[in-house]
């Protein structure tokens, strides 16, 4: 793909996984949490990550998925509290700075739009401090649906005036980005690199990322080509 900047008005970026290291959520939901219920519970944390990881699972393509307060109810856990005992794991990428600083200095519009909650929110802008950067922050619980629903990219025009065709899209879900391609979004891009802890994998329908920088042209120029698989490999996490 041949990205011409001059040709983006609108750069809508996910969080978790795109901007932030995954391995804090993957960390938090996989062990963490399983390990506070398996005391609570008097099971062993292997009974627990089963029962949990089935429920989890139970959720996914909802909003309940992210949704802190549905699971601490369903838990009788204080996830938000149980967050915090973690929190150092929460981290930037590498290159995500460089690239926002990229597009402000090009006067893109910048937009976090995430499936996150927003007690998730507060923690993680909290801790990672790049809110300023952005235009506006768009949760899909203000949206009203996930963002792997058909309907999200045109109930998000509702939040954000975009032009699809003028629109980037950065996404660490190939679900998300098939919804995103359906309602017309042009420039979409695969965060392959979602967690610190996994090998990057390409992916075999969109242009894949490992790091953002890999967006910014050389200085003087507006244009970049992207090489999907960009050295990455195929094999998994």
């Amino acid at each position: 793909m041949l990205l011409d900047w001059h040709n983006i008005d609108t750069v809508l970026l996910d969080m978790d996984g795109t901007l932030l290291d995954r391995h804090f959520d993957d960390h938090f939901w996989l062990e963490h949490v399983p390990k506070r219920w398996a005391a609570k519970h008097n099971v062993s944390p292997k009974q627990a990550r089963e029962q949990l990881h089935a429920l989890f699972r139970s959720q996914e393509r909802t909003l309940n998925w992210t949704d802190l307060d549905y699971w601490s109810d369903r838990l009788g856990l204080d996830i938000p509290l149980l967050k915090l005992e973690v929190e150092h794991l929460i981290a930037v990428h590498p290159g995500v700075i460089e690239f926002l600083t990229y597009c402000k200095q090009h006067n893109k519009q910048l937009w976090l739009v995430t499936n996150a909650h927003g007690k998730t929110l507060d923690i993680k802008l909290k801790k990672t401090r790049i809110g300023h950067w952005f235009d506006g922050i768009i949760s899909a619980h203000q949206v009203g649906l996930p963002k792997e629903d058909n309907h999200f990219w045109a109930e998000l025009q509702r939040f954000v005036t975009y032009d699809p065709a003028r629109t980037m899209l950065g996404e660490d879900s190939e679900t998300n980005l098939q919804t995103a391609q359906e309602y017309g979004i042009r420039y979409l891009f695969y965060i392959s690199h979602f967690s610190s802890t996994c090998t990057p994998v390409a992916s075999d329908s969109f242009a894949t990322l490992d790091y953002f920088t890999r967006l910014i042209p050389v200085a003087g120029e507006s244009a970049v080509r992207i090489i999907s698989s960009g050295g990455i490999n195929n094999h998994v996490c």
